[in-house]
């Protein structure tokens, strides 16, 4: 009966289907990146820089309407745009980056805001914010595609240089021809671009969730690199299917439902994962004090 209802609504309906689609390469996409960022010490970055687009955004939607690709191409101007003067900020002068970026993404934010308002409506902007998964069409599912297949690539390409970079950017700049620099502003602009892809389903508001969310519950489980990666990517295709199933039958938004059963997955791991598992670890200190008391 339980497989019955998980399979029903996207055997029944094609809009279904394609957000179905539209959610699992999001999340192959996605999901590595917020590994990086993860230990990087960036998972604040990354939402600095999804509401950081929205300014952009707005603006393709003032001049275009609601055309994908003028907000896509203006979200991700905005992004690279807040993400290299938050760099230089924190370069010249003694900012820390995070507060750079903080300083930045709040007044995009509000400027996006105060955009959409001088001629959408409520709900255009309530599309914009939260995003409208189920809308999903086909030409959309091929840029998720094809930004995912450049995604993979990238990442190839660059996985040894992040890995170092993300532990140790003194050894890369002594060791290496490659820059930092170099390395993170190519990381960035990917984390901007899929956060571009993501609005357009999950809205500026959630689709930071799906990027970083199962990135930490997968920390919880494992230390290693490679396990870490499959895991998250792992926890991102469950949580898009059963938060749209629950969606379809509970008649509550699609995005907003797929990022609360991340953060549910998110909660359990931090409780029981072996790696930081609260329970586990006051199962211990309990133990610990039995065995004393027994010794004394």
């Amino acid at each position: 009966m339980m497989i019955h209802l998980l399979f029903d609504p996207f055997i029944s309906y094609g809009f279904m289907r394609r957000a179905l689609v539209a959610c699992l390469a999001l999340s192959f996409s996605t999901t590595p990146l917020g590994v990086f960022l993860l230990l990087r010490r960036m998972s604040l970055v990354g939402d600095a820089l999804s509401h950081a687009i929205l300014p952009g955004v707005a603006i393709g939607y003032l001049v275009y309407g609601m055309s994908r690709a003028a907000m896509g191409i203006g979200g991700f101007i905005a992004g690279v745009v807040v993400a290299v003067l938050s760099g230089w900020v924190s370069t010249m002068t003694s900012l820390k980056e995070d507060a750079s970026f903080a300083g930045f993404y709040l007044g995009s934010l509000a400027l996006g805001v105060i955009l959409i308002s001088l001629r959408g409506s409520s709900i255009d902007l309530q599309h914009l914010l939260f995003g409208s998964i189920l809308s999903v069409d086909t030409s959309a599912i091929y840029l998720i595609g094809i930004i995912t297949s450049i995604t993979f690539l990238t990442l190839a390409l660059l996985y040894r240089a992040l890995v170092v970079e993300s532990f140790d950017a003194t050894f890369l700049r002594v060791n290496s021809s490659i820059f930092p620099c170099l390395i993170q502003s190519l990381f960035l602009a990917l984390v901007v671009l899929n956060l571009v892809i993501g609005f357009q389903m999950l809205g500026t508001m959630m689709s930071v969730g799906m990027m970083i969310l199962p990135a930490i519950a997968a920390s919880c489980w494992t230390n290693w690199l490679p396990y870490m990666f499959f895991l998250a990517t792992i926890i991102g295709l469950v949580c898009s299917w059963c938060g749209l199933s629950w969606s379809f039958y509970s008649y509550i938004p699609a995005g907003p439902t797929i990022v609360l059963i991340a953060s549910i997955v998110f909660l359990f791991s931090v409780l029981v994962g072996p790696r930081g598992g609260k329970v586990r670890l006051f199962r211990r200190r309990r133990h610990n004090v039995m065995v004393s008391k027994d010794n004394k």
